[in-house]
């Protein structure tokens, strides 16, 4: 089925605001191929709707997506990460085949509902509870092909429990043995992947390989130009654990092990000292946020600055709540909290919303190795669509409306979406309206 199109919204977003009159052509191939005032007449017209790229979620953990509503009652005292952890993998060891792929095609489907056109799945549940086969990796393909969501799979490396630790009973599902064991997966998933599918590579933090491992799945990762994922410095007994052993911080290590980071990409980093994170910013590492998993779990706040502001992007990790504006506003919120002051996140024109739809956009697209996240010829037709006639956004204006969205509106505000041309519409109850 062709997928062309010239596509006229009501408003499109071109990057520096809003505007009237603006045509989108996609071709056979699902790209982009021409965007502005053309002299095409319009195939597809969203009269009372706005057109922005997709959504990028840059960091999931899907089957997480099963524990939603669990482990908020704290009888014995206060909880925290690690108390939560155990909660997690007390859900790993209950997940057979059927009840992953069903809560991970659960998870997928509302990120595309939510406007999410890209997930950057974290993936380090590989084997089932009898064999390790690594089948699981490959259920996360199904079920992102059953949500018609673009997929980067990035494939987790986990051999220890802690640094210099062997696997808790928690974790033997997450095992991979060795670096050779870990690329002759990647090699076999390959052969298996989707038309909206690629891979990426992960070693899941400094907790769960040796220096050497590090090293080298990153070099290997390089060598195959494939984007590198990593968790740094969500917990400070993280950074207590990595100091007694190492001498360093975990993002110190990181940077000792592998050199230059460039196509990596650090996630939490919530307690990263700023002469760190500055080293790693300078020489092309990235880093992703997870505001509303990382208030969940009590993680703690990062202080950010603006050397930050075009290096970041999001993510909704564990998936207790699935909605990439509210990821955005409470980026911004919670630098406001900590500094007590307003406008953290402002670019050179004093606009925060810019800043943030970025974040949750182009950077991730970067962060990913995708070719989308703007409207721009070349790039995937992967975009969102906004119902202007919705109660939150009424009142907004061309000038206010991305800062409508993010700061007074969520998720339900989204009518449809597209990926790679292929388009699904989504009904909300507070919007009621389809395209």
């Amino acid at each position: 089925m062709s997928v062309a199109a010239v596509i006229e919204a009501e408003l499109t977003w071109t990057g520096a605001g809003f505007e009237p009159g603006i045509r989108v052509v996609v071709g056979d191939d699902g790209r982009i191929t021409r965007v502005g005032k053309l002299k095409r007449e319009p195939t597809r017209v969203l009269q009372g709707q706005a057109l922005l790229p997709g959504f990028v979620n840059a960091h999931s953990h899907a089957f997480q997506r099963g524990l939603r509503g669990l482990g908020e009652r704290f009888p014995a005292g206060a909880g925290s990460f690690w108390t939560w952890r155990e909660a997690m993998y007390g859900l790993v060891e209950q997940l057979g085949p059927e009840d992953f792929l069903a809560v991970t095609t659960q998870a997928f489907l509302e990120m595309r509902a939510a406007g999410i056109t890209t997930v950057g799945e974290f993936h380090y549940f590989h084997h089932g509870p009898a064999v390790k086969d690594f089948g699981y990796d490959r259920l996360v393909l199904k079920a992102a092909r059953a949500a018609q969501l673009r997929l980067v799979l990035l494939v987790a490396y986990y051999r220890t429990g802690g640094v210099g630790m062997t696997l808790g009973p928690g974790q033997r599902r997450f095992e991979t043995p060795s670096p050779e064991v870990y690329w002759r997966n990647m090699d076999a998933l390959a052969r298996h992947l989707g038309p909206a599918q690629t891979l990426g590579c992960v070693v899941h933090s400094v907790r769960a390989a040796n220096l050497e491992e590090l090293g080298s799945i990153h070099a290997e990762a390089m060598r195959r130009a494939l984007p590198f994922h990593i968790h740094v410095e969500e917990q400070r007994q993280e950074i207590a654990e990595c100091r007694e052993v190492y001498q360093r911080t975990p993002m110190r290590v990181l940077l000792d092990t592998i050199g230059k980071p460039e196509r990596v990409t650090a996630v939490h980093c919530t307690h990263t000292d700023p002469e760190d994170r500055a080293a790693f910013l300078e020489a092309g590492g990235r880093v992703c946020f997870c505001p509303l998993t990382e208030a969940n779990l009590g993680d703690g706040l990062p202080s950010l600055d603006g050397q930050v502001l075009d290096r970041m992007c999001l993510g909704t990790d564990s998936n207790a709540r699935i909605d990439m504006v509210e990821e955005m506003r409470w980026l911004e919120y919670g630098q406001r909290l900590r500094r007590e002051g307003r406008g953290a996140l402002r670019d050179g024109q004093g606009q925060v919303a810019r800043t943030l739809l970025g974040a949750a956009t182009a950077a991730g697209a970067a962060s990913l190795g995708v070719d989308a996240g703007r409207m721009a010829q070349g790039l995937w037709a992967d975009f969102t669509v906004l119902d202007l006639n919705s109660l939150a956004l009424a009142g907004a204006t061309t000038d206010t409306l991305l800062d409508a969205l993010i700061f007074g509106a969520d998720s339900s505000v989204i009518t449809a979406t597209c990926v790679g041309g292929r388009w699904q519409t989504h009904r909300h109850p507070r919007s009621g309206r389809t395209v």
